[in-house]
């Protein structure tokens, strides 16, 4: 396979993910899948090993690394649990905001417990009316005096209920549209802000989501991030940011299906000799291989761009979201596939794993919007 030439501190926190995937996520995500069980055991040692400062700088506390390395350490985990992993990266989609868009005095109060992972952080774009359409949001967020107030419902919201801090995208000006848009910080225990139900979900069942409820819930207008209007931007910027991380997961979970059928195939005997050695199954494991190094190298080059100061990052983070997410599908249907009876059954993993890909495909934008977003960028570069 290819080499990407890791650095020695690279090669330290690729094995110290693992410990952690085989120590405290291995033995239980089978049965926190089965019983939809939210354990904080692999976060407490994730935040234990500083791994929740990756991109935060030193200033605040964080290592001051990058995109990059949070893909190897997002790809990892993965391998593991992809439910795990999106509590994990949830809590960077939520910091990404106050990293990008935050004033001096909200960094230093609330990135260093970030950092530390004392505190997770949530994104609260989505609502009932505003899936892929974001611009359709209706929370509101009305200026009172020293103060907002908000009111409206978020859906399907990653780290619901155990977040401390959530990043609420809420309309100050309805008139305006996507510029009548702002982006705030909530914390928990503010007064009118409310977490619904926990969701049933086909995947990713060891994470949480849940719906929010904010009714005339009142937080300081030092809690604005940026200015009035900006809301969509500090969304879109996000979102940008974070994709790429998206696709760390979807090859982490791809690796992760491969390995488990390829121990399959190479074990399981039938017609005299390990069922590997048949051309067909084999060429698959060779197509799964392939595709999935090709995800890797996109992910790796776009997050190591966003490490290189880029700004136009929004489509080659599209396309590292789309194409490896749909590439950790495909892996994992041909991985169920190669193990037969085994693989259908929820003892084995590999059902497991191809529940959770789905998933990949549709949050932090389905992978329809993200070819919309690479179109849209094409015309940027090719004129006649």
């Amino acid at each position: 396979m290819l080499s990407y030439f890791l650095s020695e501190e690279e090669k330290i926190l690729v094995d110290l993910i693992d410990r952690i995937g085989r120590d405290y996520i291995a033995p239980f995500a089978l049965r926190w899948d089965e019983e939809e069980i939210y354990d904080p055991r692999p976060i407490e040692a994730l935040a234990k090993a500083d791994l929740f400062g990756l991109i935060i700088p030193e200033e605040y506390g964080g290592l001051g690394w990058g995109s990059f390395r949070l893909c190897l350490a997002m790809e990892h985990l993965s391998r593991y649990c992809p439910g795990v992993a999106t509590t994990y990266a949830a809590s960077f989609l939520g910091a990404y905001p106050i990293l990008l868009f935050g004033s001096k005095a909200q960094k230093e109060r609330y990135l260093p417990e970030v950092a530390r992972g004392r505190k997770l952080c949530a994104f609260a774009l989505t609502e009932p009316q505003a899936g892929s359409d974001a611009a359709a949001i209706q929370t509101r967020a009305e200026r009172d005096g020293d103060y907002y107030v908000l009111n409206g419902i978020k859906q399907w919201i990653t780290n619901g209920g155990i977040a401390d801090i959530y990043i609420v995208i809420a309309l100050t000006d309805p008139r305006k549209g996507t510029r009548g848009a702002s982006a705030f910080i909530v914390e928990k225990g503010d007064p009118g802000f409310a977490v619904g139900r926990k969701e049933k979900k086909m995947g990713l069942r060891a994470s949480v989501t849940t719906e929010l409820f904010f009714t005339n819930c009142r937080i300081p207008r030092e809690r604005l991030l940026g200015k009035e209007g900006f809301g969509y931007i500090v969304a879109l910027r996000t979102l940008d940011y974070a994709r790429v991380g998206v696709g760390a997961q979807a090859v982490g979970l791809a690796q992760g299906a491969m390995e488990l059928a390829l121990r399959h195939a190479r074990h399981r005997v039938q017609f005299g000799q390990p069922v590997y050695h048949f051309q067909a199954v084999s060429h698959t494991f060779a197509e799964m291989a392939a595709r999935i190094e090709a995800a890797r190298s996109l992910v790796y080059q776009t997050a190591r761009n966003i490490d290189a100061g880029i700004r136009e990052i929004s489509g080659p983070s599209a396309m590292a979201k789309a194409f490896a997410t749909d590439v950790a599908m495909w892996v994992t249907e041909r991985a169920v596939q190669m193990m037969g009876g085994y693989g259908y059954m929820r003892d084995y993993g590999a059902e497991k794993l191809m529940r959770d890909a789905k998933c990949l495909q549709i949050y932090e934008g389905t992978n329809e919007i993200q070819r919309n977003v690479i179109a849209r960028e094409l015309l940027k570069h090719y004129r006649d």
